[in-house]
């Protein structure tokens, strides 16, 4: 049997805990690496974001799928931006909590709900933009607001179910006269808190990822396939592979990193946490690659405006011979969700009206 410590938390019976979980970490260097960082972050997450969001919701403002999918990024951004604050006193006062345990268990899920709920919308965004370049006419019929509208729920409904568990987990307790927040979980919990970790770095982030990255490859190798070149000019080429570009760098800078580092780091604490060595420099990566993935708030509004738009009036005035299905989804002006095709279906319906002029000669 391992031989045990006991510790003292608030007024509960003593713990006994196994001294190979007490391996001492010194991260003094988090309490100045992280309060700057969030505190940067903070203020241009809530500044970039809260003005996308004004735009999207402006009255005249018609709303497309893509829209309302980079709507639900900017408020899962938004949320995960405003979730920063607490943190940032707490790591000001030198990992000292004084809002209690249920604020905590709060704080922790907003935080990695809205992480997870903006990988979440990326992917959802990806999708669109994938079946929309590469099956245009084909995705007409369910390429529309309502099932966007409802995809969005899925989406929030699983990213929900993902971060659940961080209530049971997340602790804030008496230590030492003090109460101080477990980073992700208390000692005594790591090994049966490392499945959820894993569970969680698969279902948030491996899946996603990975439908991401197809989606992107194949967005690519349609725009720069010769014979496809026609079908979109090259002012929309140039801005669908900058927003490839975008995603693609927020996924390998910040995201990727962290969830590395991240099952590293519960794999040691939960296995390996006798090697202090090993443990403290995986625990200043982690920390490292925790403060840059904060910075995805503030890179996603550039996908909103590197997005542009074409009015759906422009698009039946200019193209006589759409789809009825085309006219239905655009009511009449000053609807709040009068819907506008996006700009991957304009030159794909312009070669469908040449094509059904020519059947007609």
């Amino acid at each position: 049997m391992d031989e045990g410590r006991s510790l003292q938390f608030g007024n509960s019976s003593q713990l006994i805990v196994p001294v190979r979980l007490l391996c001492p970490l010194h991260e003094n260097y988090k309490h100045i690496l992280l309060p700057i960082t969030y505190s940067v972050v903070f203020i241009l997450g809530l500044l970039s974001n809260g003005t996308l969001l004004w735009l999207s919701c402006c009255p005249t403002r018609s709303w497309s799928c893509s829209t309302i999918y980079l709507t639900n990024l900017a408020v899962a951004d938004l949320l995960y931006v405003l979730s920063l604050p607490l943190l940032i006193m707490n790591y000001v006062w030198k990992d000292k909590w004084l809002f209690g345990d249920i604020l905590y268990k709060q704080v922790c899920f907003s935080f990695y709900a809205n992480l997870y709920g903006s990988i979440m919308f990326l992917t959802c965004t990806s999708v669109h933009r994938y079946v929309g370049l590469c099956f245009p006419m084909k995705s007409l019929r369910w390429r529309t607001w309502r099932l966007a509208i409802v995809g969005s729920i899925a989406a929030w409904f699983i990213v929900i179910m993902e971060a659940l568990p961080t209530c049971i987990y997340a602790h804030a307790r008496a230590l030492h006269n003090q109460t101080v927040c477990f980073d992700l979980t208390s000692p005594e919990n790591f090994f049966s808190y490392f499945p959820y970790g894993v569970m969680l770095t698969v279902t948030g982030f491996l899946i996603p990822f990975t439908i991401i990255t197809l989606c992107n490859c194949s967005i690519l190798k349609t725009l720069l396939t010769p014979g496809n070149n026609s079908l979109v000019r090259k002012p929309r080429r140039t801005k669908s592979i900058c927003t490839i570009l975008v995603v693609c760098a927020v996924l390998v800078v910040c995201f990727a990193p962290f969830h590395v580092t991240h099952l590293f780091y519960l794999f040691i604490q939960a296995y390996m946490v006798q090697n202090c060595d090993t443990l403290q420099s995986i625990s200043i990566l982690y920390k490292v690659c925790r403060a840059r993935l904060s910075f995805h708030s503030c890179i996603i509004p550039i996908l909103y405006f590197l997005s542009g738009r074409k009015s759906c009036s422009w698009l039946l005035r200019k193209n006589k011979v759409v789809p009825a299905f085309i006219r239905s989804q655009c009511p009449a002006p000053g609807c709040p969700f009068s819907i506008e095709p996006d700009p991957w279906l304009i030159q794909p319906l312009k070669v469908f009206q040449f094509n059904m002029n020519y059947s007609k000669d």
